[in-house]
């Protein structure tokens, strides 16, 4: 029995303890979860520790066992909480800003972000630029944009380009819309880009001789800024090229290569000497006047020279010249030989349309003395005549005369006779070289020409005998007609006066026949003269003409 009430009276009080100690716990609890964010981990230490002292009553007992149990889950439970109260504490921000001034902030940045960002210009084409000295500058500008808006108008471009003067300049592209500004720039280089320009001597491809060296022709070079570079070319010459180079002082390099062929495909080069076409009489000896022959690569060549010429029979005949040079080049030319029997030349028939024709001659002219005065007699008397010229005096009287509308024929280059008929290849060569004075002049071919001393002459029986037969005949084979005269003013000879000179022509004249009239321009005598030959003349029904190629031939007897 007393046991009974022994341990209910334990009971009792365990029951009280742990009555007691559930309210505390309680109040612990609610306590806790009002101060746990207020409580630190030193008061639950605390808490802790009261209740393993209040375990320890209980220990012998097996309601304080319960009682532990129950604790131990209770400080496992509050440790729980306080680990995820701390979390939570730490999760929390230190400080906090109201979430319109946040707004606020945002938009104030993307506004100022806006309206300063939002202005951009850029360059139309590169950044640098460079172009050839002397050239134009062609400024390209640029574009702007702000707030969506093309605003390139607005940009203010300063800075200048001299591009005559090598350099770097600076182009400033500036724009200013509300507080905002911008600028960018272009940097512009004036340099020599032209390259010197090389011009060769001679040709770009040459030929040269197997057996000789090429000599260099040179290169011309020429600079847009450094002008003349000829003496600063350099040549190379390799194999089958030569190779010209030049450099400026900007670095521009031209190089320009001469092509060499080393070959001969040149011909000599065979003239002969005198006319094409010769006239001998029959029974006389062909004197061949010779050749002249050069030739690009070989110096010393041999003429071949055949023909088939019989004297003795009238015919036509061929002299063939033939050349060959290293290179197997060849060239062949030829002349012909007529032989033809001698007769004695008739006196041309004259047309009843030519009676009572006066044709002034004037030989031996131009004379800077005297011709200027004759041309201006003729011109104001209205009469036309025949010039037959020498290779002397002015060349402008000569070409007043044909402008004027005068015959202009020829005479002689020299007037010597001893060198005009010493044969028949030295006339015709002393006759060409006034024939191309002439056509030098006039522009036209003369082929109406005078002997010196006329036809008849008997001086060049000192120099050639028979020259004047052959003349007359061969003149005539290579297209010239030739005139004498039929009045003669003897104002070369024993007419010292003017009215020796004037009764020595109207004594000659007849209204019966051409009147072929000989003075010399250069005579004093004649040009005082010729006013009252021509009045006379028109008084007495006469006709004044200039000689063609259609005039009848006066011609003498041939003497020698």
């Amino acid at each position: 029995m007393e046991v009974d009430n022994v341990i209910p009276k334990k009971k009792k009080n365990s029951n009280k303890n742990n009555t007691k100690n559930k309210k505390k716990q309680k109040n612990k609890n609610t306590n806790t979860k009002k101060n746990t964010t207020k409580k630190d981990v030193k008061e639950i230490k605390e808490e802790q520790v009261k209740i393993e002292e209040e375990k320890k009553e209980d220990k012998n007992t097996s309601l304080e066992e319960v009682k532990k149990q129950n604790t131990k889950k209770e400080t496992e439970k509050k440790k729980e909480e306080i680990k995820t109260e701390e979390n939570n504490e730490n999760r929390k921000p230190k400080f906090i800003i109201p979430i319109f001034l946040t707004l606020i902030l945002i938009l104030s940045l993307v506004f100022i972000y806006y309206f300063t960002f939002s202005l951009k210009i850029n360059l139309n084409g590169s950044k640098t630029e460079t172009i050839n000295i002397g050239s134009t500058y062609q400024e390209k500008k640029a574009k702007a944009n702000y707030l969506g808006k093309d605003v390139s108008k607005d940009i203010i471009i300063s800075g200048e380009v001299n591009s005559n003067k090598l350099g770097e300049y600076k182009i400033t592209y500036k724009i200013k819309e509300m507080l905002v500004e911008r600028e960018i720039t272009r940097t512009v280089i004036v340099k020599d880009l032209e390259k010197p320009v090389i011009t060769l001597n001679g040709a770009e491809k040459v030929s040269v001789c197997p057996n000789k060296k090429y000599v260099d022709e040179g290169a011309k070079a020429i600079d847009n800024l450094d002008g003349d570079l000829t003496k600063n070319i350099e040549t190379k010459e390799e194999e089958n090229k030569v190779i010209y180079t030049v450099k400026d002082k900007s670095g521009n390099i031209t190089t320009i290569e001469r092509n060499l062929v080393y070959e001969d495909l040149e011909a000599p080069k065979l003239e002969l000497v005198g006319g094409s076409t010769y006239t001998i009489y029959q029974n006389n000896t062909f004197k061949d006047p010779g050749y002249k022959v050069t030739d690009n690569c070989d110096e010393a060549l041999e003429v071949k020279v055949t023909n088939n010429i019989k004297s003795s029979q009238v015919g036509t005949y061929t002299v063939t010249y033939e050349v060959i040079d290293s290179s197997n080049n060849k060239t062949t030319i030829t002349r012909k030989v007529n032989v033809i029997k001698y007769v004695k030349p008739a006196t041309p028939s004259v047309p009843a349309s030519q009676n009572g024709v006066i044709y002034l001659t004037f030989d031996d002219g131009p004379s800077s003395v005297t011709t200027s005065a004759i041309l201006d007699i003729l011109k104001a008397e209205g009469v036309k005549a025949t010039f037959f010229v020498t290779a002397s005096g002015p060349d402008s009287l000569i070409k007043r005369a044909y402008d004027e509308g005068h015959s202009i024929a020829l005479h002689t280059a020299s007037h010597n006779y001893k060198t005009v008929y010493s044969s028949v290849d030295a006339y015709f060569n002393d006759l060409q070289t006034v024939q191309n004075r002439v056509k030098r002049i006039t522009g036209q071919e003369s082929k109406i020409i005078r002997f010196p001393g006329g036809s008849s002459n008997t001086v060049s029986r000192n120099y050639s005998k028979g020259i004047m037969s052959k003349l007359v005949v061969e003149v005539k084979n290579r297209g010239y007609n030739y005139y004498d005269w039929n009045v003669d003013s003897n104002d070369a000879g024993g007419a010292s006066s003017a009215s020796a000179v004037y009764n020595n022509v109207i004594r000659g004249l007849s209204k019966n026949r051409i009147n072929m009239v000989l003075m010399h321009d250069t005579k004093t005598t004649t040009k005082n003269a010729l006013r009252d030959i021509i009045q006379y003349g028109k008084s007495n029904g006469y006709r004044f003409d200039v000689i063609t190629s259609k005039t009848p031939m006066i011609v003498h007897s041939v003497n020698n």
